[in-house]
């Protein structure tokens, strides 16, 4: 019999990676969603998100569940598309560290593809050919709100650019990394920056923290790239701000509700940039998860700390 049971909601080919990777143990398949109650004998349980962003989260649990379970494993970097009282029961750890490098990239492409004005320099005819100037990034100032993973992993890109890092966080701890400096708030942090990446997670606190009063202090022609979560920005005040020119531009990965309704003045307006929650994903995603999985499983297999552990209180 076999000695460790996962519930995973995953898809087939992270499932059959696990399987493979563990012969001892039998990973059994259960839809998306909120889960059933599970088989007493699962003890370990891998979940995708459960609700979608900007959609309500009371949703009660099923009788005795996840209670059974020792340890949750969220498929996410983020614990906010999760219904409270799955942090009731057993430890949660989430999949942040996998997805740092990818949202990293993801972001400098954004601010590249700003300062070398990608696409609109692509030409299709002859009579195109003309020249324009190009912004350099050397220089300039990145500003990056939260400094956790993603932080650390685009502050590492920007630096080799020659761009000089500001960045402002929740927790009073130095920033811990070569040439990046604190900000005396967020509102400074706007006034100084040419690009301000905001990759703080979505909580109680967070929630609007860019909003009208921050924008307003925003240096004009300032760059905006959200690819934490939508809730963090306040939409209506951000489309103000760019519509005034306040902000030049901005790239939303993310929105408040998503996916954004028909007719949504983002999609059509010509100084934002949208894209469908996708900064994460790449080619290798699956694997990834599948690995940072394997690696905390080996962890709780022995008895050791667990990595990403998510604390209640802080909500993340």
């Amino acid at each position: 019999m076999n000695s460790l049971v996962i519930a995973s909601q995953q898809s087939s080919e992270i499932n059959d990676h696990l399987r493979a990777a563990l012969p001892d143990a039998a990973v059994v398949d259960i839809a998306p969603g909120l889960p059933p109650i599970l088989a007493p004998e699962v003890e370990v349980l891998f979940v995708r998100p459960i609700f979608p962003a900007g959609a309500p989260r009371d949703a009660g649990p099923p009788a005795g569940w996840p209670f059974g379970v020792r340890w949750i494993q969220l498929g996410s970097s983020g614990a906010d598309y999760y219904p409270d009282w799955l942090f009731d029961g057993p430890v949660v750890t989430s999949a942040r560290a996998g997805t740092a490098d990818a949202v990293a990239e993801f972001a400098m492409a954004a601010i590249l593809a700003a300062a070398k004005h990608l696409p609109d320099i692509w030409i299709s005819s002859r009579e195109d050919w003309r020249w324009s100037r190009l912004g350099l990034l050397k220089g300039q100032v990145l500003g990056i709100v939260g400094f956790g993973a993603i932080g650390h992993a685009l502050a590492v890109r920007a630096r080799a650019f020659g761009m000089k890092v500001i960045a402002v966080r929740r927790t009073p701890e130095p920033l811990d990394h070569p040439g990046v400096e604190r900000a005396e708030n967020l509102k400074a942090l706007f006034a100084a920056a040419d690009h301000v990446v905001v990759a703080a997670p979505a909580t109680a606190r967070t929630h609007h923290l860019v909003g009208r009063d921050v924008l307003a202090a925003a240096r004009p022609g300032l760059h905006l790239v959200n690819i934490a979560r939508g809730s963090l920005v306040d939409s209506k005040a951000l489309l103000d701000a760019v519509n005034d020119g306040r902000i030049g531009l901005a790239t939303l990965d993310v929105t408040e509700v998503e996916p954004l309704p028909a007719g949504h003045p983002f999609y059509a307006h010509p100084r934002i940039r949208l894209s469908p929650h996708l900064s994460s994903i790449t080619h290798h995603s699956a694997a990834t998860l599948a690995d940072l999985f394997l690696a905390n499983l080996a962890r709780y297999r022995q008895g050791a700390v667990l990595s990403d552990v998510v604390d209640r209180q802080r909500g993340y």
